[in-house]
């Protein structure tokens, strides 16, 4: 399953976001891209979209990394938890860190599973969820730091989902990419 659509000015703030943590002009990202100034600026402010290229581009260049210590440590205090609970780049849902009670329910080994996007195990409620994100303003951080719903169980053998409540919370990695904390709060 391709990742969830985004609304078409989704990307937007990701990207000014990163260009104000990196320093980066307006200019120097349009030359990343290959576009004009004016494109940037209306991407950003959600005027224009992306076209397929150049949005698998901004998700290269925004898909969240552990690069720092303090991003490793997160990951650390994660794998660390007894809650289930994993990771995942907000933007690609590529898994990032996992507890180890979260990592015993998959049928193969977390490091397979590392860095590989999990949203192909997703269930109708989590797909739902998802596509109300944006009107919730969760992208552009006006919205709630976190979010609880209720999901239903998927078929998958590999990444089980069963029945149950789950919580995402927002987070932000040091390079200022988005992260998404999943935690099962509990199983119907």
């Amino acid at each position: 399953m391709p990742y969830p659509p985004l609304h078409p000015s989704s990307l937007g703030p990701q990207l000014k976001r990163w260009r104000a943590l990196h320093r980066v002009k307006q200019s120097h990202a349009a030359e990343l891209f290959g576009v004009a100034q004016s494109t940037i600026s209306r991407w950003e402010a959600g005027l224009q979209r992306m076209s397929p290229a150049e949005r698998a581009t901004a998700e290269q260049l925004l898909a969240a990394r552990l690069d720092s210590a303090g991003d490793h440590a997160l990951a650390r205090l994660i794998a660390g938890s007894a809650g289930r609970m994993h990771l995942v780049c907000d933007l690609t849902h590529r898994l990032l860190a996992s507890s180890p009670a979260r990592a015993a329910e998959f049928s193969q080994p977390l490091s397979t599973l590392l860095g590989a996007s999990l949203w192909r195990y997703a269930t109708p409620e989590i797909v739902r969820m998802e596509a109300a994100l944006d009107p919730l303003g969760w992208h552009d951080r006006a919205g709630p730091p976190s979010v609880e719903f209720d999901t239903g169980a998927n078929a998958s053998r590999v990444v089980p989902i069963r029945g149950s409540r789950c919580r995402w919370t927002r987070m932000t990695l040091s390079d200022g990419s988005a992260v998404r904390l999943v935690e099962t709060l509990d199983a119907h």
